[in-house]
């Protein structure tokens, strides 16, 4: 085997010659039957802490992140999964508000690379071989979510909250059997995979439901309800439904956050939330941030009993997580939003528009997955120029396919290719105007922005 790695870095590095699931993948490397060995082989560390598992369409980071913050203030030893990244790709495997120590990045790589140059092979098991019908290497994606386990064990974790990343059934993720689940919002997305309507790619996020386990619901359109209602029945587990035992009041949306009031109601007596309201904050703008924080206190309580009020209340207020309607420049405003979905673009543009006005300027980009016809008509009547961009290299994308559907809406679209350009030329149009700048469709695309300004 290898010399062992010496850094995080060289660990990254290695796992990218991996078949990369965010780029593409082939229908027959989309299974959790591969995870399940991998994960026997390495000895199952994906038990070596108690969990939360959240799926969902949109702000299931900003719920992993800050459902992470609050058992970090109950003063947990909390492991974070997620993605994509914006920074450092350290962000995906993270232990509390931060990064694990250098040495248990580096020793759980040296591991991650003995079960696959070492394990696999030794193991014969057919799932592993490419010549095989069913057979298929291991995914990036797969050996990612197992070094985050890996990592979480090394770190002797008390909890770890993981994110999945597409669907839910059969995603990497779901060899867990956490203490809970959470499921946000559900919209169409990934729909060669999940499905094409949206009781399909409901029925595949609610794969991540475990019998007898609690199931804390995101508001849903009528059609995904009824399939989580008919899972969470079938699998005997208790169905803490947002609209049902939460009320958010007092909603103040401002520049540097959003403050509310929570409060529960029509609780099942056996399950331990609040019983009076808390007056929260977190620091992101936006109604849908005050509705993800409640999902993640509802979580945690659920979950950790225990968890104090002064927990909650500390956590929430130190969360941090870049790309999520984050001010990365004062003069002119410039935020930058990671909303892909037509619904989270509504509220990403209601939230900026009431913050900063209409007429502003938009950098957008979307991977070629997306609806750009149902995004372009959404935000065009809101902005005086739109520049219309790649958004990074990260995923595949059809940036004229883009303008065009936004030139079928509006006459402010103008496509500019090359990312640093557009975004220079966005920012001297609005600095000219002195109008707000925002950059949004994708994290790929808010990465490449903030690395720019």
């Amino acid at each position: 085997m290898s010399n062992n790695f010496t850094s995080s870095s060289e660990v990254f590095l290695w796992l990218s010659q991996f078949i990369n699931l965010e780029r593409g993948q082939k229908p027959k490397s989309f299974r959790i039957d591969r995870m399940e060995a991998l994960a026997e082989l390495s000895g199952h560390p994906e038990r070596c802490a108690p969990s939360i598992h959240i799926a969902g369409s949109k702000g299931k980071g900003s719920v992993t992140g800050m459902s992470a913050a609050i058992l970090e203030a109950s003063g947990l030893r909390a492991a974070r999964y997620m993605s994509p990244h914006i920074n450092d790709i350290r962000e995906r495997i993270c232990f509390g508000s931060s990064y694990f120590d250098e040495e248990i990045y580096c020793a759980a790589g040296n591991e991650l690379r003995e079960i696959t140059e070492v394990r696999i092979p030794a193991s014969a098991n057919p799932l592993f071989d490419e010549t095989t019908a069913d057979g298929c290497e291991p995914t990036y994606f797969e050996l990612l979510t197992l070094y985050f386990f890996l990592c979480a064990r090394r770190g002797k974790c008390d909890v770890m909250v993981v994110e999945t990343g597409m669907g839910g059934r059969l995603d990497s993720t779901n060899v867990l059997d956490p203490l809970v689940s959470v499921i946000t919002i559900i919209e169409l997305e990934h729909t060669a995979f999940l499905g094409n309507t949206i009781s399909e790619v409901a029925g595949e996020k609610a794969g991540i439901i475990k019998h007898g386990k609690p199931l804390i619901l995101a508001k849903q359109k009528e059609e995904a309800l009824e399939i989580f209602r008919n899972k969470t029945k079938e699998r005997e587990s208790p169905l803490l439904y947002f609209p049902e035992i939460t009320g958010i009041s007092d909603l103040k949306i401002h520049s540097s956050g959003t403050d509310f009031t929570l409060s529960f109601s029509s609780v099942p007596q056996d399950l331990p939330l609040f019983t009076y309201p808390l007056s929260l904050y977190v620091p992101i703008p936006g109604k849908v941030q005050a509705e993800n924080a409640a999902l993640a206190v509802t979580a945690v309580k659920t979950a950790f009993p225990e968890t104090s009020e002064d927990a909650v209340i500390k956590g929430l207020k130190r969360f941090y997580i870049p790309g999520r309607f984050e001010k990365i420049a004062e003069t002119p405003p410039f935020i930058i939003d990671g909303a892909h979905t037509p619904e989270s673009l509504a509220l990403c543009i209601e939230t900026f528009c009431l913050l900063y006005g209409e007429s502003g300027v938009l950098i957008f980009g979307c991977a070629a997955d997306k609806d750009a016809t149902a995004m372009a008509k959404i935000v065009c009547a809101h902005f005086s120029r739109i520049f219309i961009t790649t958004p990074g290299t990260f995923k595949v994308s059809n940036p004229t396919l883009v303008y065009e559907a936004f030139t079928a809406q509006s006459n402010k679209a103008v496509l500019i290719e090359d990312t640093e350009k557009a975004v220079k030329e966005a920012v001297d149009f609005a600095h000219s105007k002195n109008i707000p700048v925002l950059g949004t469709g994708s994290f790929y695309l808010v990465s490449e922005i903030r690395k720019l300004i």
